[in-house]
């Protein structure tokens, strides 16, 4: 077996369980400030994990694009991810800060988002995205890029001025029930919490590294 290089021990700040607060989703949001005034690249990439029915994984990268009750993110509604959401509505996401060396987990419960908050968001995105979002038949087959260049062609000399939402693109809300919050610490002695949910309160607990 051949094993890959370990990188060097890190030796952060602890992490102070009682200033993460009582709220782990705003906790959420104060590390995303710190990590985009750190110029943490892509600080938002989050790595979504959903299931099948039957129970089969799969997971892929997606963006946060807004956190208010929930981490919301964006997606075609006849993807992978939205048929395994449709089918079982459970999610769990990760946050890597790899040069903060932080972690943030989440699982819980997965809900689509209301069309009016899919609209307020579409309306924000480059004129080629929403073209892109218009074009784009998401995890199907694609025959050649050819088909994909020559409809998102069409789409914009069919809308001049303004790309309306197409109704199968929207965003999901991920409402935890569980938080996790990882800091690395020097020779693996990490300081993780976890924030459980426990009806219309959260509590609080240390891990073992």
């Amino acid at each position: 077996m051949h094993f890959l290089p370990t990188g060097p021990s890190y030796n952060g700040a602890p992490l102070d369980r009682d200033a993460l607060g009582d709220d782990p989703i705003e906790a959420v949001r104060r590390w995303l400030d710190e990590a985009y005034v750190a110029q943490v690249p892509q600080p938002n990439a989050m790595s979504l994990a959903t299931a099948s029915e039957g129970g089969r994984p799969s997971v892929r990268t997606v963006l946060l694009k807004s956190i208010d009750s929930g981490l919301v993110f964006f997606t075609n509604y006849g993807s992978m991810k939205a048929a395994e959401l449709e089918a079982n509505p459970w999610g769990a996401v990760s946050l890597t800060l790899l040069t903060l060396h932080r972690q943030v987990r989440a699982a819980g419960r997965v809900e689509r988002i209301t069309a009016a908050e899919s609209d307020e968001y579409f309306i924000t995105r480059p004129r080629g995205a929403q073209l892109a979002a218009a074009a784009s038949s998401q995890s199907r087959v694609l025959g050649d890029r050819q088909e994909l260049v020559d409809r998102m062609a069409q789409l914009d000399d069919s809308y001049p001025d303004v790309v309306p939402r197409p109704p199968h693109w929207g965003g999901y809300r991920l409402l935890p029930s569980r938080v996790e919050f990882w800091q690395g610490r020097l020779d693996r002695m990490h300081d993780r919490v976890e924030f459980v949910r426990h009806g219309d309160t959260w509590l609080s607990r240390l891990l073992w590294p």
